[in-house]
């Protein structure tokens, strides 16, 4: 009777290491929700940059080539009225022109500055995903393990529950 306590004493330890696989596949799922929620959220906001760079420099163009329509009128202007005028409009194109590509520099680099925060943020939902993934199968060998009273089938469950909280450590990390 003694013995046979004995030998089935791993199945008490195979219910408290199940337990905290279990707890700690809910924190990863839960980090893991949480970073890929943080991608989608940025990937739109980059998504939104680069839109609204677009839209600076289809206007910087439309100001490039009226510029260039004025440069052309003011090499065919007769009076100096009408030079003075088309001189005074082409300051305020080139002005515009250049402010629009000042903008455009601060966009692209809010745009790029989102892309590697996004990158950065897939790489804690990816070790997550894996901590996740490998703590379900771990919790599934041992759960299987105890039911057919199976110990190596537990051991090998308590490998993949290793592996798994590395993965979820390197989610933290990453």
């Amino acid at each position: 009777m003694v013995i046979e306590l004995l030998k089935e004493r791993w199945t008490q330890w195979a219910a408290i290491v199940t337990t905290i696989l279990a707890v700690s596949a809910a924190i990863s799922s839960l980090k893991g929700g949480g970073y890929s929620t943080k991608v989608q959220l940025l990937t739109t906001q980059q998504t939104n940059a680069w839109s609204y760079f677009q839209s600076k420099s289809t206007k910087q163009h439309i100001s490039e080539t009226q510029r260039d329509l004025l440069e052309l009128q003011l090499s065919m202007a007769k009076s100096p009225a009408e030079r003075k005028l088309i001189t005074a409009v082409l300051g305020k194109f080139q002005s515009d022109i250049q402010r629009y590509n000042q903008e455009k520099n601060e966009i692209k680099a809010t745009a790029e500055q989102l892309g590697k925060d996004t990158d950065a943020f897939k790489k804690h939902s990816g070790q997550f995903g894996l901590a996740v993934m490998l703590l379900q199968i771990a919790i599934m060998l041992n759960s299987v393990g105890v039911f057919i009273k199976k110990q190596f089938m537990w051991l090998v469950g308590i490998g993949f529950g290793a592996l798994g909280l590395f993965y979820m450590v390197m989610g933290f990390l990453a």
